[in-house]
């Protein structure tokens, strides 16, 4: 992981006004209701999923995709896919600007979390990224075996991984350079000539005359302002999700050969967005 990224001014603070906090009441109460009704499905679901399917999770999945994709419509916030998910065994990556990427991928497709292990201890995000099956990691260079040994077990279950390789969120503006490290656990004996890797851009467009970093969310910028800012919008943008094509781990030479061609894919895309 990277150390967070602060090259760019946040916007300045704003007054949401009496129709600002009037969208945020009704936008964050259906969010919330939305959740909570997941969860009461989800979790005594996964009951039963787990004790018949093991790490595999064949149904409680598309639980978070549908939530995820009603979220954003009561946001206001249009998804656009392009491309596919691919179908056959593997990991995706994703350039990441904001909290929000996790409803955009979440809706788009059916995947599993890679995020650093602080997440699991944030109060109430932590408990839904855990609910999810989201795979916490460690920044420590100590603990690289584990989190290989980790990855290999969930890909071998049939789950697909999704991590950021930036190593931090942007103002959505840029792709930052990939770091290669995680790439090294798809180069297992048991993963190379069975994998692909699938690059994934996600770009997002501010409402017109808005600030173009609108959705961006980085440096020491706190959630709860960023998200209240978001609900309050009177006109929304939209984010396009853009699969590409997946590389298969096979073709690449080594780790950083993987990185630097998943990082070209999601940059290209990024930019034609």
């Amino acid at each position: 992981m990277s150390a967070t990224w602060d090259g760019e001014e946040p916007p300045a603070t704003f007054s949401p006004g009496i129709l600002g906090w009037l969208r945020i009441l009704v936008r964050g109460t259906a969010i919330v209701l939305i959740i909570a009704c997941g969860l009461a499905i989800l979790l005594p679901l996964r009951l039963i999923e787990r004790p018949v399917h093991g790490m595999f999770r064949p149904w409680t999945p598309h639980i978070t995709r549908i939530v995820c994709r009603l979220s954003l419509m009561c946001m206001g916030l249009t998804l656009e896919r392009r491309g596919t998910p691919m179908r056959t065994p593997g990991a995706l990556v994703a350039n990441h600007s904001s909290w929000l990427d996790i409803f955009a991928l979440n809706a788009s497709g059916v995947v599993y979390f890679v995020s650093k292990s602080e997440v699991a201890g944030w109060p109430g995000i932590g408990f839904l990224a855990r609910s999810t099956g989201t795979l916490f990691i460690a920044r420590d260079r100590r603990e690289a075996r584990a989190q290989n040994r980790a990855f290999e077990t969930r890909l071998l279950a049939g789950q697909r991984l999704l991590f950021f390789p930036e190593g931090t969120s942007t103002d959505g503006l840029r792709v930052l350079p990939f770091k290669s490290t995680l790439f090294e656990a798809f180069f297992a004996p048991d993963l190379r000539t069975a994998l692909s890797i699938q690059p994934v851009s996600v770009t997002y467009h501010a409402p017109h005359g808005a600030d173009q970093r609108t959705y961006g969310w980085w440096g020491d910028m706190d959630f709860a302002p960023h998200l209240l800012r978001t609900l309050a919008l009177a006109r929304q943008g939209r984010v396009v999700v853009a699969y590409h094509d997946p590389i298969r781990v096979a073709d690449m030479p080594d780790r950083k050969a993987l990185a630097a061609a998943a990082e070209a894919a999601v940059r290209t895309g990024h930019e034609l967005a």
